[in-house]
């Protein structure tokens, strides 16, 4: 005969109804659930340069990566894997990011914070135009 009590059926629930919170939090603050990763690890191609307006920003979202345009047409691209908790970035509001998982907010045109509880600002990456499409590529 055991000497472990043995469970309730309050303690077989309660431990029922946890599990999977846990288990899906631990999924939200990974960045390697998409199988794609942080930063491009190769060139790729995003999209038409005319894509990106000047004074703003396109989130290319399944590629993890975020271009603006500046006013003299110049672009800037940064990784959109936040800097804080890994999670792939998925919302662009103007020029600013915003990570679903713990709500901090960066600039699109620098990569810097906006609101934390991120400290770091995202990678940036280098960008070019080829053949009319915009290329990121790691930062050299």
């Amino acid at each position: 005969m055991s000497t472990r009590p043995s469970a309730t059926r309050r303690t077989v629930l309660r431990g029922a109804a946890l599990t999977p919170v846990a288990g899906l939090g631990l999924v939200a603050c990974s960045a390697g659930g998409s199988g794609t990763p942080a930063t491009p690890t190769a060139p790729v191609a995003l999209g038409a340069e005319r894509e990106v307006p000047k004074g703003g920003a396109k989130l290319y979202q399944d590629e993890n990566v975020v271009v603006s345009r500046a006013a003299d047409g110049s672009l800037k691209a940064y990784s959109t894997v936040c800097t804080h908790g890994g999670c792939p970035i998925n919302k662009l509001s103007g020029t600013t990011l915003i990570c679903p998982c713990h709500g901090s907010r960066f600039d699109a045109t620098t990569g810097k914070v906006l609101q934390s509880p991120a400290t770091v600002p995202l990678t940036e990456l280098s960008v070019e135009v080829k053949n009319g499409k915009v290329v990121a590529s790691p930062e050299a």
